[in-house]
């Protein structure tokens, strides 16, 4: 399914094979420079999400995850996270458990998957409905400016369901915070994004960073070089996927429990790094 699909980047990219033991996204060029293949899962298997790349996150589950959320994550449990037919699949159900009305999966790459600047892809279609919350983003692997938001926050891609066909891009520092209302962020209007795939990315430099769907180019957020308040985005991030119900933004408008059970389909995760001028 993944190597039959050449078309994730607008004609000015050129895609390159390194050579024939190796895939033909293995080097890529895009019209900010060449990038290499460093990690990526491609979901070519049946089972759990593979723990050598991910694990659960379950820690906030009692505190709702400081955005009055009305799921619970769980860990290791095929009804909320599987891998199948070459994609992975995070499902919210409508159940209860721990104390919440609702079951999903938030997956990290923390420990696993830990990178300071980067391309990162995701391949992927969104559930929707009134109440839904599906996020690809990043974190701070290990909270050298001090806890949230002082250390960063990446989102690549957020949407709810009540404004289904609105993609958000977002930064938050200390100084850049929805708590605040002083955060960074843009929206782009995808009206298929829950019944077609589309690829969300991010380009992470020193300088600035950039997100994409499709290679349409709809958000930089750009190192002001006054400190880390405004830039922390000078250390380690892991990746985060997860399916929230409800919340203080998801649940804004309610969640119509007639909609679940809902899906968060990935077909595929890639991560590069930037080839310097001596092409390494």
């Amino acid at each position: 399914m993944k190597h039959l699909f050449l078309g994730l980047l607008a004609a000015a990219a050129v895609f390159t094979s390194c050579n024939s033991s190796k895939p033909e996204y293995q080097t890529i060029t895009t019209p900010t420079g060449t990038w290499e293949l460093v990690w990526d899962d491609e979901f070519d298997y049946t089972g759990l999400p593979d723990s050598t790349k991910w694990s659960y996150d379950t820690d906030g589950n009692a505190s709702g995850w400081g955005n009055n959320e009305a799921q619970f994550y769980t860990s290791g449990r095929k009804e909320n996270a599987w891998v199948a037919d070459g994609m992975l699949t995070i499902t919210a159900l409508k159940e209860a458990m721990g104390g919440k009305q609702y079951t999903s999966a938030r997956l990290r790459t923390k420990g696993k998957g830990d990178w300071l600047y980067g391309r990162f892809e995701i391949r992927a279609k969104l559930p929707t409905g009134k109440g839904t919350w599906p996020a690809i983003w990043m974190l701070p692997t290990d909270w050298a400016y001090g806890g949230w938001p002082s250390s960063g926050e990446i989102d690549i891609m957020e949407n709810v369901g009540y404004d289904p066909d609105t993609i958000v891009g977002s930064a938050h520092t200390e100084l850049y915070n929805h708590v605040m209302g002083t955060q960074k962020n843009a929206r782009v209007a995808y009206p298929d994004c829950y019944t077609a795939f589309h690829v969300y990315a991010l380009e992470w430099e020193a300088d600035e960073y950039r997100l994409y769907v499709d290679d349409n180019h709809y958000f930089t957020f750009k190192n002001e070089k006054s400190g880390y308040k405004a830039w922390p985005f000078d250390k380690p991030f892991h990746l985060l996927f997860n399916l929230a119900i409800g919340g203080n933004w998801g649940g804004a408008r309610g969640v119509d429990d007639s909609l679940l059970p809902h899906k968060f389909l990935v077909d595929y995760v890639r991560v590069y790094q930037k080839k310097d001028a001596a092409g390494k």
